[in-house]
């Protein structure tokens, strides 16, 4: 039996949740702004203390590994890496869009989702990078991915091979809702990033020994972090 603490904090959603086995115990989540620094350590001891597990009975910690908001990936590694120091558990690392398919897959599956012909689905999650671009991927309906992560800036010619493939091309995620109008053919639906994106994967990783270097292990941040000079008065 495995207990894996997952951790998803890579978009406005801070989302924290226990695993046994790959299968969700509980859940905390918050879309309430950026406040992930405050909320990520709150929701796990909320949920330690719902389940009744102590920290050291926690076989690894998982986190989002991006791409997404560079704050946010950052405040959630750093977290995790900080409990697998201290409990000295393992620190296993998901993709953030491979998890965020889980999502929808699980919603699938629980009818929440409604797809025509999901089998043969191409399904796109996106995640919002500012202005009119997105980090997106293509996966099949099974979670298998067909292209790599890029940073895809949207106008009505992107991904015109899957939308007109005369397949489903689903798309959703935090950066889906931005693109829907401007990508003719897509189905847009309303998937949100939640850590239970991360239990099954994370157990996968666990059972085939995919841990990371807790010292040096950085978030998959895809673009690199630009600094600009404020435009604002400070005297």
């Amino acid at each position: 039996m495995s207990l894996i603490l997952c951790i998803e904090t890579g978009t406005d959603v801070c989302s924290v949740g226990i695993a046994r086995d790959g299968e969700l115990l509980s859940l905390r989540e918050s879309d309430e702004g950026r406040d992930h620094a405050r909320k990520v350590g709150v929701f796990v001891d909320e949920l330690l203390r719902e389940t009744g597990i102590a920290p050291d009975d926690l076989d690894a910690v998982a986190v989002g590994k991006g791409p997404g908001s560079y704050t946010g990936l950052r405040i959630g590694v750093s977290f995790a890496k900080g409990l697998c120091y201290g409990l000295q558990k393992p620190l296993l690392a998901v993709g953030s869009l491979d998890a965020l398919v889980e999502v929808a897959r699980e919603d699938y599956e629980a009818g929440i989702l409604a797809v025509d012909d999901w089998q043969h689905a191409r399904l796109c999650p996106m995640v919002d990078a500012r202005r009119m671009e997105v980090y997106a991927q293509v996966f099949d309906s099974q979670g298998t991915p067909l292209t790599d992560v890029s940073a895809e800036v949207v106008s009505e010619e992107s991904f015109a091979a899957y939308r007109q493939a005369g397949e489903p091309f689903v798309i959703f995620g935090s950066g889906a809702r931005k693109c829907a109008d401007l990508l003719a053919g897509a189905t847009f639906v309303e998937v949100t990033p939640s850590a239970r994106g991360l239990a099954r994967l994370a157990q996968q990783a666990l059972d085939e020994g995919r841990t990371e270097d807790i010292a040096y292990f950085e978030p998959f941040y895809l673009k690199d972090f630009v600094v600009t000079t404020s435009k604002k008065k400070l005297f």
